[in-house]
């Protein structure tokens, strides 16, 4: 997808950045991050022979991130939030910092931007400043594949690295675009996973044995949330015309375990978390996040730069927890539907393990540990980030977000609901085939072709961490999802 810079945007741009060039005059009233330093030093006026060197030391000084850099996805999206940020007008930027960063989204060239050493209260100060030393052509970048200096990449492209003018090296690295753009990323991820776990719990319920009465819509808008309604909906459409559901028929069950019973009201939940998730991403990607912001007084043209807290993170950063709690839930009930299926005291006169010659076979049984460590793993990853705090800049920054923490928390925890779904679909497709010569719907019929055309069916013990990340990539590039769609049209 192409990104450009309008002409209408850039003349605006130009237009409110006079504000900004009016304040240089030695006369003029200290304003932040203009004409004085930063954080702690907001007090001290900086001589104007010294405002450009000003923003050059700011980037500089505030690339001390650490870690595993960010991956090119997130990368991307941290550089299209910064640019439509800057792009708003409230920043006082030139037309061209915006700019270059669309024309290096536009290259393929990507800052190199360690994940770690952000607590997201200024704005996620450490990695967009590792964005912004690109800019003014420092720093490495990732490039065609290749981690190279950002003035070699630059140069390749024609690109003129930035000179800093006042205002614009803060107005960078203000604002929470690194742990937006990391949720983002997590957000899309969640709602596949919501309807892959819809798809595998129904392929367990059939190997089960159990019924879709308890997804009667009746039940669910005798409650009516909407995430609930959706994966009912789901469930009843994926399991109509089982074969399996009737020929249990008066086998005196009375009831399903809450696993397989209550799957719309656990993935229900999980749903509207998302959708709230989602409403605060997109809300704060459109936010002005710098710190000062200039306002236009429509009546006569002047400009005021208010100083505010907009960088802070905690709107984005507990909304990030709260999402790592729904896509927990997920693989906490999925292992709980993987041991009704390997155990077999709860899996309804299926093999121990699903194991062919159950003893000289261990079949599934440490496919289920491993999805129990992950779950496991999972509780302590869902611990909210956002309900911490440590003061910084000399306790001037005294309450601090933790946002970039919170997302990338919730990133690994989605990393391992894929892991714990994808061991779910191998033993409901195992399971399946335990209950033939009956079929399972065709919806899920197509689900279970989609896994055997990756993993074949375990006959005898043979190593299964290739085949548990063949099953993981099947949910993640969206395979299952298709194969059911294909016969289902899309889902909720």
């Amino acid at each position: 997808m192409s990104v450009t810079l309008s002409a209408d945007r850039r003349h605006l741009l130009r237009e409110r950045r006079r504000a900004v060039d009016a304040l240089l005059d030695p006369k003029a009233p200290n304003t932040y991050g203009i004409n004085t330093g930063f954080g702690a030093l907001a007090e001290m006026r900086i001589q104007p022979d010294d405002l450009v060197r000003l923003q050059v030391n700011l980037i500089r000084s505030h690339t001390t991130g650490v870690g595993t850099p960010y991956g090119r996805e997130a990368t991307r999206a941290m550089m299209l939030l910064r640019a439509n940020v800057l792009c708003i007008g409230t920043s006082g930027v030139r037309p061209e910092v915006p700019a270059l960063l669309v024309d290096m989204l536009e290259a393929g060239i990507h800052p190199v931007v360690p994940e770690k050493g952000s607590v997201g209260a200024s704005g996620d100060l450490a990695p967009l400043a590792h964005l912004a030393l690109a800019l003014i052509g420092e720093g490495d970048v990732e490039y065609q594949g290749a981690r190279i200096p950002a003035a070699d990449a630059l140069a390749k492209h024609d690109l003129t690295p930035l000179i800093l003018q006042p205002k614009e090296g803060l107005a960078l690295i203000n604002g929470t675009q690194a742990m937006t753009a990391d949720a983002i990323g997590v957000i899309t991820r969640a709602w596949r996973l919501a309807r892959c776990a819809d798809i595998i719990g129904a392929m367990t319920l059939e190997a089960q044995l159990g019924t879709p009465r308890a997804f009667d819509s009746r039940i669910q808008r005798a409650r009516n949330h909407p995430g609930q309604m959706d994966s009912a909906r789901n469930l009843r459409r994926m399991l109509e015309g089982s074969g399996i559901v009737p020929s249990h028929a008066g086998c005196g069950k009375v009831q399903d375990p809450y696993s397989l019973r209550c799957m719309p009201q656990v993935h229900g939940a999980s749903r509207d978390v998302f959708t709230h998730v989602g409403e605060v991403l997109a809300r704060e990607i459109n936010a002005a996040t710098d710190n000062p912001l200039m306002f236009i007084n429509p009546e006569d043209g002047t400009a005021e730069f208010l100083s505010g807290g907009n960088f802070h993170g905690q709107p984005v950063a507990m909304a990030a927890d709260y999402l790592g709690i729904g896509l927990a839930e997920l693989a906490n009930i999925s292992e709980r539907r993987i041991e009704h299926l390997v155990n077999p005291a709860l899996s309804s006169g299926l093999p121990p393990f699903l194991a062919n010659h159950s003893g000289l076979n261990s079949g599934f049984m440490i496919a289920q540990v491993t999805a129990a460590a992950l779950v496991s793993e999972n509780k302590i990853l869902a611990h909210p980030a956002s309900v911490d705090s440590i003061p910084s800049s000399a306790n001037r920054e005294d309450h601090v977000s933790m946002g970039t923490i919170a997302a990338r928390k919730a990133r690994n925890i989605a990393e391992h609901v894929e892991t714990v779904l994808g061991i779910e679909l191998m033993c409901a497709a195992q399971g399946i085939e335990h209950r033939r010569p009956f079929l399972g719907s065709p919806a899920l019929e197509a689900a279970h072709a989609a896994l055997r055309a990756v993993v074949p069916a375990l006959d005898d013990d043979r190593a299964l961490y290739p085949d548990i990340e063949a099953a993981r990539q099947l949910i993640i590039d969206g395979t299952l999802i298709a194969a059911v769609e294909t016969h289902l049209g899309p889902l909720d």
